[in-house]
């Protein structure tokens, strides 16, 4: 590939034409092929995903052991770690209607580079709270989530179609990386799961944008959302209109002209009938180094996904811990100890036993009301001798206080000790000591905000990118300010990687009320 073909194809809104229909029909069934192994090599993972987030969801499920019903309470410890963290996490990392700060890159003699960083910021802010539809509540969402799960990612963009800016929420589940992968920059192919109805089809393809293919009745996607319909209590329904069809969106590396080298491309593949809609490149000329005949040497990817980590996995996975991982066994032996105890219970009070032939009762379950008496026909001399309850016990003492302990350290794990729900402390303690005890309980959930934090930075990075190649030359917005709505502009001089920056406005260190106003 010389400069000439990169210059064609980053001119092109879809290659799928330059190949041959053969090439196409191999390259899309070697993409079903990577993305078929690349799910089974994580399959243990997902299984899990899946029990954590059951669990967190306190799904209601039905025991036959060791009776039919029997007692299956789910203790809302992961619950409660997860809400906890979401309530503090969300309006940190979200605050206010001031998201995005520019930073001043070098000397800034005249003060104009300030201007610009300001302006930068006040823009970047309202696209994502009023033009980047969704993106403060997929935030939402992220901060609930994440801490179940122990990673998610945003994939930033721009969509051909509206023209606009987006960065979605990708969950873990629908973002299929390659086993060998130590990190989402470095991945050597990753699969985005999207689904789209006949209709948002056609709009692609009447737009230009993917292949006029016949991709045949839409496949049941029970499988997929699985979990979902179990969470929700809901089933797939009948084929309809509404039914979406399942495409990989694959960014990956491929040698289009053989010539040894994979160049890095999106190619987007219809998952049942194999069959490419879409192919376009997936890097800028900035990113291609050339030598003096004008032949590629090196191309460096742009990168769409950002990944949020929420604690790093010791073994160098690219997926991270998550409560789920960490409570979750400390969280399945609460609920087994606390179903034990109700067990226990029932059997102690709704006895049961052996009866004696010489009674002559009416088979089946007998019920009583207070006050009533049932005659029997027997005419021994001592009932007593017939009748022989099983023996058995109140709840054990010794169960319940291992089930205190449980709770207790796994609420020592997650940080959410009473003091840090909301619960007053005692009535002689001093106000210093309760600062200090919330400070040392926030010491962990600071940490996982910078991890967040540092994310976050990234996807403003890639979204500040996106401004600078598709801003108009001058942008008219309106923001509220307490005196009321405010006129504002920016331009597209303003972006200019080499002089300005973007960091996000939330603060890391600072995480409460208190430390706030102080």
């Amino acid at each position: 590939m010389n400069k000439v073909d990169v210059q064609r194809a980053l001119e092109s809104m879809n290659l799928v034409d330059e190949y041959s229909d053969q090439d196409l029909v191999l390259m899309g069934k070697k993409l079903c092929e990577w993305f078929d192994d690349d799910v089974e090599t994580r399959k243990p993972w997902t299984d899990r995903s899946e029990k954590w987030l059951k669990l967190a969801t306190q799904v209601v499920e039905k025991k036959t052991f060791p009776w039919p019903n029997a007692a299956n309470i789910k203790y809302p410890l992961l619950t409660t770690a997860a809400m906890q963290f979401s309530a503090r996490a969300y309006p940190a990392l979200v605050p206010g209607p001031n998201l995005v700060n520019g930073l001043v890159i070098g000397l800034d003699q005249d003060g104009e580079k300030s201007k610009s960083a300001t302006r930068i910021g006040r823009h970047m802010s309202y696209q994502l709270l009023y033009e980047m539809k969704g993106w403060e509540e997929d935030m939402d969402r992220l901060c609930l989530t994440l801490p179940i799960v122990g990673c998610l990612f945003k994939k930033t963009y721009r969509d051909d179609l509206k023209n606009v800016n987006r960065s979605d929420l990708v969950l873990p589940q629908d973002l299929v990386v390659d086993y060998y992968a130590k990190s989402i920059d470095e991945a050597s192919r990753k699969a985005h799961v999207i689904y789209k109805t006949a209709n948002q089809v056609k709009e692609r393809v009447n737009a230009g944008l993917w292949k006029d293919v016949d991709l045949g009745k839409p496949v049941s996607l029970s499988e997929d959302f699985k979990t979902r319909d179990i969470i929700q209590g809901t089933q797939e329904p009948k084929e309809s209109t509404a039914t979406p069809y399942k495409f990989l969106e694959y960014h990956c590396w491929w040698d289009s002209d053989n010539d040894g080298y994979e160049e890095p491309y999106i190619i987007t593949v219809h998952y049942d009938s194999q069959q490419v809609v879409r192919i376009i490149v997936r890097y800028d000329l900035d990113g291609v180094q050339t030598n003096a005949k004008d032949e590629v040497i090196k191309i460096e990817p742009i990168e769409y996904f950002t990944k949020f980590g929420f604690i790093p996995n010791p073994d160098g996975s690219i997926y991270d811990l998550g409560f789920g991982l960490l409570l979750g066994g400390i969280n399945e032996t609460v609920n087994t100890l606390t179903n034990q105890l109700l067990d226990s219970g029932t059997l102690n009070n709704l006895q049961s036993g052996f009866l004696g032939k010489g009674i002559r009762i009416r088979g089946g379950n007998t019920k009583f009301i207070p006050g009533e008496w049932k005659p029997v026909d027997f005419t021994g001399d001592d009932i007593k001798k017939h009748i022989f309850p099983i023996p058995t016990k109140e709840p054990s003492d010794v169960l319940f206080k291992l089930l205190e302990t449980l709770v207790t350290s796994g609420k020592e794990l997650a940080s959410v000790a009473e003091i840090m729900v909301g619960k007053m402390p005692g009535q002689n303690t001093p106000a210093t000591t309760t600062m200090a005890t919330i400070e040392q309980g926030l010491k962990v959930f600071t940490a996982i905000y910078k991890r967040v934090y540092r994310a976050l930075g990234v996807e403003y990075q890639k979204l500040f990118r996106l401004n600078t190649l598709h801003t108009d030359d001058v942008v008219y917005f309106t923001i509220n300010e307490p005196q009321g709505p405010q006129g504002q502009q920016v331009y597209k001089t303003d972006y200019d990687p080499k002089q300005i920056g973007v960091k996000p406005n939330a603060d890391p260190n600072v995480v409460s009320q208190a430390q706030k106003l102080m």
